[in-house]
């Protein structure tokens, strides 16, 4: 890894079959060990019951209110400031419970990568 500042590209949100769009913010093989992308899940919206294999997550939330369901816990109301630990192979939801957008930071190590997610909605 070289140092070196990322621009922040907004315009570059693409929507994730997951349920949500995203906008990778450090996402790169240049810098394995981590990836950083903000989620924005729109109001009444849930994102689809996944895992990562061999990754673990960070919900950072940003703003917004939402409910998210992790594992065997109990779902749990979340709002700006909290952050969920979210092991690897661990299922997990978010829900935006709230009337404005929901977004979080959803930083990931190591690096996200299309291969690690499983969705499992299409394998109950």
């Amino acid at each position: 890894m070289r140092a070196r500042i990322l621009q922040n590209q907004s315009a570059a949100e693409t929507w994730f079959k997951e349920g949500c769009h995203i906008i990778e913010l450090s996402n790169s093989a240049d810098d394995p060990d981590a990836s950083i992308a903000r989620a924005r899940v729109a109001p009444g919206t849930a994102t689809r019951l996944h895992r990562l294999d061999g990754v673990t997550e960070r919900y950072l939330i940003l703003q917004g209110e939402g409910r998210v369901e992790v594992g065997g816990l109990d779902a749990e109301a979340v709002r700006p400031g909290d952050v969920v630990l979210i092991p690897p192979g661990t299922p997990q939801r978010i829900t935006n419970t709230g009337a404005d957008d929901l977004a979080f930071l959803a930083i990931c190590t190591p690096r996200f990568t299309p291969d690690c997610y499983l969705d499992l909605e299409t394998n109950e």
